[in-house]
């Protein structure tokens, strides 16, 4: 597997309007979009930092994999991005060196990318995502 950047950091939060303002008033930072995931119960902010995007993610349903994770661990840090090149043939490349997957094959997530987790318990405990721009 070929990383080529940091895609995104995914942080999770419990208000995503607020923590819009907070990025924007005290940080400076612009959100550029803001997106719902119905299949993954998520609604998304964007910001660009350099050539990393930061990702809020607001749970907008209890059961939610947010909701789940705030209520088990708080707001924070929830996952980091890869981007990737050949996100469908790098996945069982991974399983069969014993990772372990949350996704065994792409689906899509926010901005168009397909994406795909992996689980942290492969990863020392770090929630890690790849992800693929698809050419339009």
């Amino acid at each position: 597997m070929e990383i080529s950047h940091i895609e995104h950091i995914g942080i999770a939060v419990s208000n995503l309007s607020e923590a819009i303002i907070f990025y924007e008033k005290k940080l400076g930072l612009k959100c550029y979009n803001i997106e719902e995931v119905k299949d993954q119960k998520v609604k998304t902010a964007f910001f660009m930092v350099g050539q990393t995007k930061i990702e809020l993610l607001e749970s907008t349903e209890e059961d939610g994999p947010i909701g789940k994770f705030i209520e088990k661990k708080g707001q924070g840090i929830h996952h980091i991005a890869f981007a990737v090149k050949g996100i469908e043939n790098i996945l069982p490349e991974l399983e069969n060196n014993g990772i372990h997957l949350i996704d065994k094959s792409p689906r899509k997530g926010a901005e168009g990318l397909d994406i795909a987790f992996i689980h942290p318990k492969s990863t020392h405990g770090v929630l890690i995502e790849i992800c693929e721009e698809k050419k339009k």
